[in-house]
């Protein structure tokens, strides 16, 4: 049984349709990989799944329950988290206060900090720095620590890599896959570089147009150069 599932979604910011007939399937402990060019739908996607778009036809899932109505807040009471690629920390606050903060404000059960914080042990370093000084890398460790805080069944990351040197990069992806294996985490991934997600991954999705057109293994994915190359610039 999936534990996050669309089926038939169509869904849009007001009048506004980005989505059409999505159905998908992301299962408990596994890294669903979410990848197509710029203006596909993929970040809607995300931010459907998490109560933040119209949803005009259509039902989403969690635990074989439907959250299609749901508000953020409520969806995330049930153990889902949703990062986006900005605006995901508070910037005038110190690190410590963004982990402090991350778990008073989650009402359900929540991770000893220190214990979070293995994930990123560089963090221990930043404690009293304000996350303002933070490098993209550095706010998206902390970022990720915060979500983790809330003891998630499901992450959804919204292009985690953006904008960050290979190096970060690399440990970023090698921390996602430490999210599935470690942690137990199931997660869906929204990410432009396409070629490293997919070789994380377990399951992948190709959207176009808010239109889905390949769902499979990531190797086949990558194996379709009619696709890969066209679609993702992978050659």
């Amino acid at each position: 049984m999936p534990i996050l599932s669309l089926k038939n979604v169509d869904a849009g910011y007001g009048k506004f349709q980005i989505l059409f007939n999505i159905t998908l399937t992301a299962e408990n402990n596994e890294i669903t990989v979410i990848v197509g060019p710029n203006g596909s739908g993929k970040s809607t996607l995300l931010k459907t799944v998490f109560g933040l778009t119209n949803v005009y036809n259509g039902k989403v899932f969690f635990e074989n329950k439907e959250i299609t109505k749901k508000k953020p807040h409520e969806i995330a009471k049930l153990g889902l988290t949703y990062l986006p690629q900005l605006n995901n920390i508070f910037m005038n606050l110190t690190v410590r206060e963004n982990l402090e903060l991350a778990a008073y404000m989650h009402s359900g059960e929540t991770m000893p900090i220190e214990e979070a914080v293995e994930l990123f042990p560089i963090l221990r370093s930043y404690y009293e720095r304000k996350a303002s000084t933070l490098s993209g890398g550095e706010r998206q460790m902390l970022a990720m620590t915060m979500a983790l805080i809330r003891k998630p069944k499901v992450m959804l990351l919204d292009e985690p890599t953006a904008n960050m040197a290979p190096k970060i990069a690399k440990m970023i992806f090698e921390k996602i896959v430490e999210l599935r294996e470690n942690f137990r985490i199931a997660v869906v991934l929204v990410e432009q570089n396409a070629k490293k997600a997919l070789e994380i991954g377990d399951k992948a999705y190709l959207l176009v147009a808010g239109r889905k057109i390949f769902e499979g293994h990531p190797r086949e994915l990558l194996s379709k150069p009619d696709l890969t190359k066209v679609y993702l610039g992978i050659g």
